[in-house]
């Protein structure tokens, strides 16, 4: 067995992706729950990377499905008529800096056939995303013109509450002096405030391939 590694799960989520939208599925026809789907295509990508490669799997604790430290990977499955789905909300921090962990992003059609009583799930995209740029694209442009105009603290607090980030004062402060120090990079999600993370895939998907640290693998 090998080692996985993030140049195996890019060549093998390619491949993968390849031989999923020539399947057809059973199980999952006539289904229009969202995250039945994402578990069932998780779980068999997951399956499929054991036959060749040894790895950790995540678990509730970790929160991220390849939690190894030289992988710090999750999967995120979604629908290409609403590419979005929810992540653990950690802090404010993760607006700006990014999540903290990559994404391997699959976006699907799912087409039933009545006759088989399958389904089809057409991977249209799967895109690759560095954890430096799971940033929210907004926010991050809008820190970065602040910077780039000679900005201020109050100029990045100001900021700060106007987009509602959920933050009280003092850490406002506290990350306003953090974005003087170090320059955030442009992320390309759009995060949602809301109990949980709103992660939307939109841009991604028109940017993999063209952005650095946005990979198009399909």
């Amino acid at each position: 067995m090998i080692k996985l590694t993030i140049n195996a799960i890019k060549k093998e989520a390619k491949n993968f992706s390849i031989a999923e939208s020539n399947h057809n599925e059973p199980s999952i026809f006539g289904s229009t729950d969202g995250k039945a789907v994402g578990t069932y295509l998780e779980h068999k990508f997951q399956k499929y990377l054991e036959r060749t490669y040894t790895f950790i799997k995540g678990n509730s604790a970790s929160g991220i499905d390849f939690p190894d430290k030289n992988i710090n990977t999750d999967i995120k499955v979604t629908s290409i008529t609403q590419p979005q789905s929810s992540c653990p909300f950690k802090s404010a921090r993760q607006k700006i800096y990014g999540l903290g962990y990559n994404l391997l992003v699959f976006v699907y059609e799912k087409i039933d056939d009545n006759k088989t009583r399958k389904s089809r799930l057409n991977i249209l995209h799967t895109v690759f995303v560095d954890k430096e740029r799971t940033g929210d694209y907004q926010l991050t442009t809008s820190i970065l013109s602040i910077i780039d105009n000679n900005g201020n603290k109050d100029d990045l607090i100001s900021l700060f509450f106007d987009k509602n980030l959920p933050i009280d004062e003092i850490a406002a402060l506290n990350l306003a002096e953090e974005v003087l120090q170090h320059r955030p990079n442009v992320g390309y999600l759009t995060i949602s405030n809301a109990l949980q993370w709103r992660l939307q895939y939109g841009r991604i998907i028109e940017k993999a391939g063209i952005i650095d640290g946005i990979y198009r693998l399909k």
